[in-house]
């Protein structure tokens, strides 16, 4: 059985892996649900950006992120 076959690929995976294995299931699992569920992804904008998203930051908001 697939299951079976996966669980046992599982097993052998090294405990340290483990939260890198499970975030690759995690994103497969919600991309299969997003497509079902005709949702959308995040990052997308529907629409035009008005001027202000492309105005520089003020300076000290750009300290903040360096």
């Amino acid at each position: 059985m697939l299951l079976e076959k996966i669980v046992r690929e599982l097993q052998q995976i090294p405990p340290d892996k483990l939260p890198q294995f499970y975030e690759v299931i995690h994103d497969f699992r919600r991309g299969l649900t997003e497509k079902s569920t005709g949702q959308r992804k995040l990052g997308l904008l529907k629409g035009k950006l008005g001027d202000a998203f492309y105005e520089p930051l003020p300076e000290e908001e750009l300290q903040q992120w360096e």
